[in-house]
């Protein structure tokens, strides 16, 4: 049965949120989602809304709401067990995921692939079904690569998303289904087009090494590279953890927002937030929502922090963020990140072929 990729040459409409001038568009993004590990029993028993019941409110401050799907959605499917740890989420998690504001689901990750073709194909029509658009994995490598777009009256937003974790046998390639691996060449020509037919550009990379709270110099490459080619907003993930933030040129790069709603007790994964980024003639401005993601704690639903816990992830941000010059700054009022410091210089050439890929489980 071959996947249904009509969707992906259409162009989904949207209204901005009525707090959003005529010419700016807010966008909310979250870091990985993983719906099902030790989250099983408490999803089981409180429903598949319980995860986002604290973080509802904020996701639908904006027009736009984005996140790494870290396992595929389906009851079938052919387990790959040449890996330590394999997902596979319930079908009422896409509803809840809808139902929470979710616009667009990246799907490019090392877990995707876990159940087989099978699994995503099941996946790509379970989102199809409620709504949710999403991209970085399909059929083929051609349909991995393709962008999804969503038409707002403030502009049209292209979608991107890539892997570059391994398995490699999760990549997809003219012959068989996966994610659309991030090799430069390709990165660069798929932004190229899609700015042809978009007002911005958001590239979603899952890359780094788990729990580092640092990126890896492979990782500051394509992230620069991609923002030369065109892209606005790059957003990273699978570490788990934060990384830093960099202002570069006129785009904007996190380059790890952390876990979300993931079912896992890890004891590192313990704080993330929502980058709120409002896109107006390029990025205009980011507010951040600090979150409580200790599991041990929330019981597999993020939660907004304030006060002195919330001050304590901003300083945590200026901290690794200081390489880029970042500078976050405010209070409960909000945390915005000081968009006059951005950086003007080209990114290095170095390292503008293949990206080595880091091993994830």
């Amino acid at each position: 049965m071959k996947f249904r990729w009509i969707f992906c040459c259409m162009i989904l409409t949207v209204l901005p949120a009525g707090s959003a001038g005529a010419r700016e568009l807010v966008l909310n993004a979250v870091g990985d989602i993983m719906l099902a590990g030790s989250a099983v029993p408490t999803l089981e028993r409180f429903g598949y809304d319980y995860p986002f019941a604290a973080c509802r409110a904020e996701l639908k401050k904006g027009d736009l709401a984005v996140g790494n799907l870290e396992a595929p959605i389906a009851r079938h499917g052919d387990e790959f067990t040449d890996k330590r740890f394999r997902f596979r989420a319930a079908p009422q998690s896409a509803g809840a995921l809808r139902r929470a504001g979710f616009s667009v689901l990246t799907l490019a990750n090392n877990h995707m692939m876990d159940f087989g073709a099978g699994a995503l194909r099941e996946t790509v029509r379970t989102l199809d079904g409620c709504g949710i658009r999403h991209t970085g994995a399909g059929e083929t490598l051609a349909d991995a690569r393709r962008p999804v777009f969503i038409r707002t009256e403030a502009g049209t937003v292209a979608f991107l998303a890539y892997s570059l974790t391994f398995p490699e046998e999760f990549y997809a390639a003219a012959d068989h289904a996966g994610t659309a691996p991030g090799y430069a060449g390709q990165v660069r020509e798929d932004i190229v087009k899609a700015k042809a037919s978009a007002d911005y550009v958001v590239v979603s990379f899952h890359w780094g090494s788990e729990g580092a709270s640092l990126p890896h110099a492979y990782q500051i490459r394509a992230a620069h590279a991609a923002i030369d080619a065109g892209a606005d907003v790059v957003l990273g993930h699978h570490p788990h953890v934060l990384q830093g933030i960099e202002r570069y040129r006129k785009g904007i790069i996190f380059y790890s927002l952390g876990n979300f709603a993931f079912g896992s007790r890890s004891r590192t994964a313990l704080r993330s937030v929502i980058a709120r980024i409002t896109l107006d003639d390029g990025v205009r401005g980011v507010e951040l929502v600090p979150l409580d993601v200790d599991n041990g704690r929330v019981r597999f639903q993020p939660r907004p922090l304030t006060g002195k816990k919330g001050e304590e992830v901003i300083d945590r941000l200026n901290d690794i963020s200081r390489q880029f010059g970042t500078v976050v700054a405010g209070s409960d009022g909000g945390f915005r990140v000081d968009m006059s410091r951005g950086i003007e210089t080209a990114a290095n050439e170095e390292g503008h072929g293949h990206v080595p890929t880091v091993r994830g489980n």
